[in-house]
């Protein structure tokens, strides 16, 4: 394994501050106590070089040596293949991991993230079609409450599909639309109180504090 260097914003709104993606990687290197650096490309300007590595204009990505990752989802898979603490070795538990990690991302944040950003601007939810779109996340939150209620973790100890729907969940809590789902809020509870989160929320909110 060469150095660890994650890339960011250098600065961001104080809105989104808290909830950018590269949480989600900072949280996976704390957990698994791996060593790291963070760079920063500016937020005003996507050149080239941002989109050689990111070719959406986003961040994060991660390097390590020369391969260039972007995509949280990948990245984590990475940072998976480092470390058992974040994705064991043994096959049914591994496959386990990997289905609550996709379904993460294509099951519940296909359906939180446009529910999200409609929040984030605060638009109206009077209209049909954001009526549709708020109850497509809380048939996805109905799922997610039953398979929650049984368990502590998704498939079995923590792993970085807790990570990715620690996160995704997250961002639907801020804006309460937790609220009629007990057990998907003491799920977030448990996720954020855990000193890997905890570092890599503090770490993220001073950085981007540094640059005001």
């Amino acid at each position: 394994m060469s150095d660890l260097v994650l890339t960011t914003f250098d600065w961001v709104p104080d809105m989104p501050r808290g909830f950018v993606r590269d949480i989600r990687v900072r949280w996976a290197l704390e957990e698994a106590g791996l060593p790291y650096s963070v760079k920063s490309v500016p937020f005003q300007e996507r050149g080239p070089q941002h989109l050689a590595h990111q070719p959406f204009g986003q961040v994060p990505w991660l390097l390590d040596g020369d391969l260039s990752i972007f995509e949280t989802g990948a990245i984590l898979f990475h940072l998976g293949e480092l470390s058992t603490k974040l994705l064991p070795t043994e096959p049914h538990a591994r496959s386990d991991v990997l289905e609550w990690l996709f379904a993460a991302l294509n099951s519940v944040e296909m359906a939180s993230q446009p529910w999200s950003m409609l929040k984030f601007s605060d638009a109206s939810f009077d209209t049909p079609e954001l009526q549709k779109l708020e109850a497509f996340l809380n048939s996805r939150l109905l799922h997610m409450e039953s398979v929650l209620a049984k368990r502590e973790w998704l498939a079995g100890s923590f792993s970085i599909a807790d990570i990715l729907m620690a996160d995704v969940l997250r961002l639907v809590d801020k804006f309460g639309g937790l609220a009629q789902y007990p057990a998907c809020r003491d799920y977030v509870a448990r996720a954020i109180a855990r000193p890997a989160f905890q570092k890599a929320y503090a770490d993220q909110m001073a950085y981007f504090a540094a640059a005001d």
